[in-house]
């Protein structure tokens, strides 16, 4: 993992700002990077972890100029629970997905829900937040969660991916609130856009988005081609599977793989070309 400072203000663009919180691991990479938005009043995009030194280094890019909204992607928690006490300090509303809660106890890595998230404003497809020279129009990006959302800025061409489309690998897709299909769908609705930059939630920005989504979606289609070869084998359970697909996996993300296998196997059986019995999955007859 490559060393990035945190807490150091990047100028990305004259209408964007990038910190970085202290909060890397094998799940956030090099951590949760907060945009802050415009000149004379501001947006905050994912204020990422309760972190006192992540927010107070928020506040000093802030500067006592005032926060139009605190805007959330999704409401992990490395990326949403800053956003109450810098609402505190700053009066600003908290604007973003809808909350919603999964009684989920299989996956619970660093991207466990934020339970105390709750938006002031809760934004929908389409639907702008806006300043002095910048607006942000939200996209709705689900898969890697059911309410996650996109952030478009006309006036640059950038777009605020979130988790959706990251910086250094793909996005975790867990059932039950993480949608395989879903993830597909909305990467295709990106693919359809003409962004100029992707600034994600971790990882560099993404420069070429178009050829990044294009490789995303080849990669899914790759994965979902190696599962169904497995199966034409012979029935599978997930841990098998994902023995045989991720060769040389860092042990720590094996519980991220064997979720992505089973958003997979989702799909696949929502599509009626696999079926489950037990643990073990098999190619529907």
């Amino acid at each position: 993992m490559p060393a990035h400072p945190t807490g150091i203000p990047i100028q990305l663009e004259p209408l964007v700002t990038r910190v970085l919180a202290p909060n890397a691991s094998p799940y956030t990479y090099s951590g949760t990077q907060t945009h802050v938005v415009g000149t004379t009043d501001l947006a905050i995009i994912d204020p990422g972890p309760d972190d006192t030194a992540h927010i107070a280094a928020l506040l000093d890019v802030i500067a006592g100029r005032p926060v139009t909204a605190i805007v959330i992607t999704h409401h992990h928690r490395d990326h949403s629970p800053a956003s109450r006490p810098i609402a505190a300090t700053t009066g600003a509303p908290i604007v973003g997905p809808r909350a919603h809660h999964v009684a989920d106890d299989t996956l619970r890595l660093d991207a466990a829900f934020d339970a105390d998230y709750a938006p002031d404003r809760v934004l929908e497809e389409g639907e702008t937040v806006s300043g002095e020279g910048w607006t942000l129009h939200a996209i709705a990006t689900p898969g890697h969660t059911s309410n996650h959302l996109a952030y478009a800025l006309p006036e640059s061409g950038a777009l605020f991916s979130g988790d959706h489309v990251m910086g250094w690998a793909t996005s975790v897709v867990s059932p039950p609130d993480g949608d395989m299909g879903d993830y597909m769908a909305s990467l295709d609705k990106l693919l359809g856009r003409d962004d100029r930059v992707y600034y994600p939630g971790h990882g560099e920005a993404v420069e070429t988005p178009q050829r990044l989504v294009r490789g995303m979606l080849g990669h899914r289609k790759q994965r979902e081609g190696q599962i169904l070869r497995l199966l034409r084998e012979a029935p599978m359970a997930i841990p098998a599977m994902t023995a045989r697909m991720y060769v040389g996996l860092d042990p720590r993300l094996l519980g991220a793989a064997e979720r992505s296998v089973l958003a997979h196997l989702y799909d696949l059986r929502h599509r009626a070309l696999v079926e489950e019995e037990g643990d073990t999955w098999r190619i529907r007859a």
